[in-house]
């Protein structure tokens, strides 16, 4: 029985509690970014940016403990966790760019793609264990999609009274 638990939990570099931790921050800094993105119904919203930052913060943690693994102490494997982070970057690019489309003369989706960008970010600094980066990146998400959203519609709705006018 003791075997079987130490298969199913090996000794972590990382304790399991703060792995843990490290995953629900990253669920709920992503869903305060994709909160946003889900009140104004776009195609990727809370869910989305959920699972992108906890991807993220998946292979983030994945990324530290495979320098750790006896399995690859041996002088011929190379590790290298930025390697993870360039993969993460570059497959959550893949995943936004999906997201933005030219339709009848606009681009569309393009704030959305950001955010997920950023959820994948996030996702890697809580996984990383930088919480303060996590946090305030998610922070500023929140005052760049809310409060400037705000500033934006009234803007625009004031610029559409004043091309009618004209």
């Amino acid at each position: 029985m003791e075997q079987i638990l130490a298969d199913l939990f090996p000794r972590t570099e990382v304790p399991y509690p703060v792995i843990l931790a490290r995953m629900v921050g990253a669920i709920v800094f992503g869903a305060v970014i994709g909160a946003e993105r889900e009140y104004r119904d776009h195609a990727a919203g809370l869910r989305t940016h959920i699972l992108v930052a906890l991807a993220a913060c998946v292979f983030a943690l994945l990324a530290l403990e495979s320098v750790h693994m006896a399995s690859f102490s041996d002088e011929q494997v190379r590790i290298d966790p930025l390697r993870v982070v360039e993969a993460v970057t570059a497959g959550v690019a893949f995943l936004a760019a999906g997201m933005i489309v030219f339709s009848r003369g606009e681009v569309r989706g393009l704030t959305t793609g950001a955010g997920m960008w950023l959820a994948g970010a996030v996702g890697l600094s809580v996984g990383l264990g930088y919480w303060f980066v996590g946090f305030f990146a998610t922070l500023a998400c929140f005052v760049v999609l809310f409060l400037l959203g705000k500033i934006e519609q009234r803007y625009g709705a004031a610029k559409a009274d004043e091309a009618a006018e004209k």
